[in-house]
């Protein structure tokens, strides 16, 4: 299915008018023209595939329409990385698994998996959410491994990274979203999770407390969405404005100290590929066990109440 940014293709626009700009002064100046578009092709969610030489056209469906809505589901370049990222994190899952059956003591991949594994479980799934958030640490294992994943596919040459792209962060925020509310559903019973949204007010202020909890239960996976996609998309703005510097000057003694930054950045992405995939599992965690632990907590105070 072709996913679109309108909000990114707006700016790519904005983009274009100012490229367009800056190539009649180059022109102006030097009597050449560079098409600085050429350098947003990166980012941008095509139908074709960027290899050494030349590209790969990508294969089109015919748009579906249901109840007057026009799905496509060609495979644009993000889709393709994206279901590319999903068979890689099965097969090194699979291969992991299987060495780890095989040796008694893990070692090689198995190892490394063993070591994000342990410290979700010990550091993420156990503080926010308690005992009941080991049942939900595999969903959470596999939101971790699957956005970082990912997140590195588009530091490789040639790669794109699908997690800039709004529509990639808003479906993993709609399975987040899902997720938090079945846990707590699960945790309280569905009576007292109606009964969560009207905040324990009075009856009278259920017309103003009822929208509110509503609402609060969206903001969040909304967070989790635009979060990963702006940073994501940040890094890559930003060694593109790096490397654009180049070509603005037209001169080789600049070109040292851009290339020295973007490098830089490049470093730092590496290190936000890993924080990003973390903080989403983390708040989807966090955001899950406050659920889970209302009922808990107003046990213990009846125990309380009860006590005294």
């Amino acid at each position: 299915m072709r996913i679109d940014n309108p909000s990114a293709a707006d700016s790519l626009q904005f983009g274009h008018a100012a490229t367009d700009t800056t190539q009649a002064a180059v022109a102006s100046g030097h009597g050449e023209k560079f098409d600085f578009g050429h350098l947003l092709d990166h980012m941008k969610n095509s139908m074709d595939l960027e290899f050494p030489g030349g590209h790969l056209e990508l294969p089109h469906i015919a748009p579906v329409t249901l109840g007057g809505v026009t799905f496509d589901f060609s495979i644009s370049k993000h889709v393709f990385f994206l279901l590319f990222s999903a068979l890689l994190l099965l097969a090194m899952a699979g291969y992991a698994a299987r060495k780890n059956r095989q040796h008694r003591v893990p070692r090689g991949v198995g190892n490394l998996f063993e070591i994000f594994i342990v410290f979700l479980r010990d550091e993420v799934a156990l503080p926010n959410m308690g005992p009941g958030g080991i049942k939900y640490l595999p969903y959470l294992l596999t939101t971790f491994f699957f956005i970082l994943i990912m997140n590195l596919v588009g530091l490789v040459p040639f790669g794109a990274t699908a997690t800039s792209n709004v529509s990639v962060t808003a479906g993993l925020a709609i399975i987040a979203f899902c997720m938090i509310q079945i846990s707590a559903i699960h945790a309280q019973g569905f009576k007292h999770y109606l009964a969560h949204l009207t905040g324990g007010v009075h009856p009278v202020l259920w017309p103003i407390m009822v929208p509110i909890e509503i609402l609060g239960l969206f903001t969040k996976p909304f967070a989790l969405c635009i979060r990963l996609f702006a940073n994501m998309t940040g890094g890559h703005i930003v060694i593109l404005s790096l490397i654009g510097l180049i070509f603005i000057f037209r001169s080789p003694y600049i070109a040292p100290v851009p290339v020295i930054f973007a490098l830089g950045i490049s470093m730092l992405e590496l290190f936000v590929a890993f924080l990003q995939a973390y903080v989403f599992t983390m708040l989807t965690s966090l955001f899950m066990g406050l659920g889970m632990q209302v009922e808990h907590q107003e046990d213990h105070g009846d125990h309380a109440e009860h006590a005294h």
